[in-house]
Protein backbone atom coordinates (compact mmCIF):
# COMPACT_ATOMS: atom_id res chain seq x y z
CA UNK A 1 0.00 0.00 0.00
CA UNK A 2 1.46 3.49 -1.12
CA UNK A 3 1.26 6.56 0.55
CA UNK A 4 0.79 9.64 -1.11
CA UNK A 5 2.38 12.27 0.35
CA UNK A 6 0.36 15.67 0.65
CA UNK A 7 3.16 18.70 0.15
CA UNK A 8 2.01 21.75 1.44
CA UNK A 9 3.41 24.75 -0.59
CA UNK A 10 2.79 27.59 2.52
CA UNK A 11 4.46 30.58 0.23
CA UNK A 12 2.71 29.54 -3.06
CA UNK A 13 1.57 32.82 -3.44
CA UNK A 14 4.63 34.76 -3.88
CA UNK A 15 5.12 32.89 -7.43
CA UNK A 16 3.57 35.26 -10.14
CA UNK A 17 2.01 34.07 -12.43
CA UNK A 18 4.68 32.46 -15.26
CA UNK A 19 4.14 34.65 -18.19
CA UNK A 20 5.25 37.47 -16.10
CA UNK A 21 8.69 36.43 -15.46
CA UNK A 22 8.96 35.76 -19.40
CA UNK A 23 7.47 39.06 -19.93
CA UNK A 24 10.37 40.77 -17.16
CA UNK A 25 13.28 38.51 -19.08
CA UNK A 26 11.84 40.02 -22.48
CA UNK A 27 11.86 43.38 -20.87
CA UNK A 28 15.05 43.72 -19.07
CA UNK A 29 16.92 42.66 -22.73
CA UNK A 30 14.79 45.26 -24.89
CA UNK A 31 16.72 48.06 -26.17
CA UNK A 32 14.77 51.05 -24.12
CA UNK A 33 15.94 48.21 -20.99
CA UNK A 34 19.20 48.37 -21.54
CA UNK A 35 19.26 52.29 -22.95
CA UNK A 36 17.86 53.55 -19.39
CA UNK A 37 19.73 50.71 -17.42
CA UNK A 38 22.95 52.07 -18.27
CA UNK A 39 21.53 55.60 -17.90
CA UNK A 40 20.69 54.87 -14.50
CA UNK A 41 23.41 52.07 -13.30
CA UNK A 42 25.68 53.03 -15.63
CA UNK A 43 26.07 49.75 -17.10
CA UNK A 44 23.70 46.78 -18.55
CA UNK A 45 22.19 44.37 -15.82
CA UNK A 46 21.70 40.51 -15.55
CA UNK A 47 18.42 39.55 -17.07
CA UNK A 48 19.36 35.79 -17.02
CA UNK A 49 17.73 35.57 -13.01
CA UNK A 50 14.37 36.14 -14.93
CA UNK A 51 14.75 33.69 -17.45
CA UNK A 52 15.88 31.17 -15.00
CA UNK A 53 12.87 31.67 -12.66
CA UNK A 54 10.60 31.57 -16.05
CA UNK A 55 12.33 27.84 -16.02
CA UNK A 56 11.34 27.05 -12.41
CA UNK A 57 7.89 28.53 -13.01
CA UNK A 58 7.06 26.22 -15.66
CA UNK A 59 9.05 23.02 -14.07
CA UNK A 60 7.05 23.70 -11.08
CA UNK A 61 3.49 23.96 -12.34
CA UNK A 62 4.02 21.26 -15.36
CA UNK A 63 5.54 18.99 -13.12
CA UNK A 64 5.18 20.06 -9.24
CA UNK A 65 8.98 19.91 -9.01
CA UNK A 66 9.75 20.69 -5.70
CA UNK A 67 13.75 22.09 -6.09
CA UNK A 68 11.87 24.30 -8.68
CA UNK A 69 9.83 25.41 -6.35
CA UNK A 70 12.24 26.10 -3.42
CA UNK A 71 14.21 27.74 -5.50
CA UNK A 72 11.84 30.26 -7.05
CA UNK A 73 10.81 31.34 -3.83
CA UNK A 74 13.86 31.92 -2.61
CA UNK A 75 14.23 34.01 -6.29
CA UNK A 76 11.31 36.39 -5.01
CA UNK A 77 12.57 36.82 -1.31
CA UNK A 78 15.82 37.94 -2.62
CA UNK A 79 14.07 40.25 -5.20
CA UNK A 80 11.75 41.55 -2.62
CA UNK A 81 14.80 41.76 -0.08
CA UNK A 82 17.06 43.81 -2.40
CA UNK A 83 13.53 46.26 -3.70
CA UNK A 84 13.25 46.97 0.30
CA UNK A 85 16.10 47.20 1.42
CA UNK A 86 16.19 51.37 1.16
CA UNK A 87 12.97 51.02 3.15
CA UNK A 88 14.20 48.75 5.95
CA UNK A 89 17.21 51.16 6.82
CA UNK A 90 15.39 54.13 6.64
CA UNK A 91 15.94 56.00 10.28
CA UNK A 92 14.68 58.87 9.11
CA UNK A 93 11.13 58.46 10.06
CA UNK A 94 9.54 56.42 13.65
CA UNK A 95 7.40 53.59 11.85
CA UNK A 96 4.16 53.23 12.95
CA UNK A 97 2.70 50.57 15.50
CA UNK A 98 -0.88 51.59 14.74
CA UNK A 99 -2.80 53.85 12.77
CA UNK A 100 -3.21 57.79 13.97
CA UNK A 101 -6.22 58.25 16.08
CA UNK A 102 -8.07 60.39 14.43
CA UNK A 103 -7.55 58.18 11.17
CA UNK A 104 -10.98 58.11 10.34
CA UNK A 105 -12.39 61.28 11.49
CA UNK A 106 -14.68 63.48 9.26
CA UNK A 107 -13.33 65.78 6.31
CA UNK A 108 -13.76 69.25 7.28
CA UNK A 109 -16.54 71.42 5.97
CA UNK A 110 -14.25 73.14 3.35
CA UNK A 111 -13.28 70.06 1.57
CA UNK A 112 -16.99 68.72 1.52
CA UNK A 113 -18.11 71.30 0.11
CA UNK A 114 -15.71 71.31 -2.80
CA UNK A 115 -16.27 67.53 -3.37
CA UNK A 116 -20.21 68.09 -3.35
CA UNK A 117 -20.11 68.59 -6.93
CA UNK A 118 -17.51 66.20 -8.17
CA UNK A 119 -17.56 64.02 -11.04
CA UNK A 120 -16.80 60.99 -8.44
CA UNK A 121 -19.45 62.39 -6.13
CA UNK A 122 -22.00 62.62 -8.84
CA UNK A 123 -21.48 59.25 -10.20
CA UNK A 124 -21.18 57.20 -7.05
CA UNK A 125 -24.90 58.74 -6.41
CA UNK A 126 -26.42 58.21 -9.41
CA UNK A 127 -24.61 54.57 -9.01
CA UNK A 128 -26.26 54.19 -5.44
CA UNK A 129 -29.38 55.37 -6.68
CA UNK A 130 -29.44 53.06 -9.93
CA UNK A 131 -30.04 55.49 -12.24
CA UNK A 132 -26.71 54.16 -14.24
CA UNK A 133 -27.32 51.78 -16.94
CA UNK A 134 -25.14 48.79 -16.63
CA UNK A 135 -23.39 49.37 -20.16
CA UNK A 136 -21.68 52.29 -18.91
CA UNK A 137 -21.04 51.10 -15.51
CA UNK A 138 -18.96 48.65 -16.83
CA UNK A 139 -16.66 50.24 -19.13
CA UNK A 140 -13.15 50.70 -17.66
CA UNK A 141 -11.93 53.82 -16.33
CA UNK A 142 -8.70 54.71 -18.43
CA UNK A 143 -5.80 57.19 -17.19
CA UNK A 144 -3.78 58.71 -19.82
Amino acid sequence: MSENKVIIHDEKWIIRPCEVYKEEYSDCRSLKARFHQYFIFGKMIECSQWKTDYSNCQKFFSSGNETAYKNLIESEKKRRQERLTAHYGNNVWEKRTEPPENWNSPLPEWLVNKQKNSYLTTKAQQIKEGNVSDIEYALPCTIL
